[in-house]
């Protein structure tokens, strides 16, 4: 695919889910989603994870701040917001047959442990 093409894809991954039109995202059969909270693979049980959390995936506005396409991958850092909830992301996206194969996502998803912190020196 071109990168204008790969460009298209996310942004139609992103309209979509502004849309709440979940069953019709642009992935493969084979679609993968790695995130902090784990990794799920196939279509099928990715459509029937959002289903059963509706109210966690949708009803968010994204913002992007950087985006880098290729010919067969992508990455964008954006913030999606729902209500008053934030989330900072930056994500991979894979392409194959012109469809999204595989998703990275990297966020922060919980409190920083104490022993974890940066001291104040």
């Amino acid at each position: 695919m071109k990168e204008e093409e790969v460009k298209n894809l996310v942004y139609n991954w992103f309209e979509k889910w502004k849309e709440g039109d979940f069953y019709n995202l642009p992935i493969s059969e084979n679609f993968k989603h790695t995130s902090p909270f784990g990794t799920i693979d196939g279509k099928e049980a990715y459509i029937k994870l959002v289903e059963a959390n509706k109210e966690k995936f949708l009803g968010y506005n994204f913002e992007i701040h950087d985006e880098i396409y290729e010919t067969e991958k992508a990455c964008v850092r954006y913030t999606a917001t729902q209500g008053d909830f934030k989330l900072d992301v930056s994500e991979w996206y894979y392409i194959k047959d012109k469809l999204i194969e595989n998703i990275i996502a990297h966020y922060h998803i919980g409190e920083i442990r104490e022993d974890r912190k940066l001291s104040n020196q």
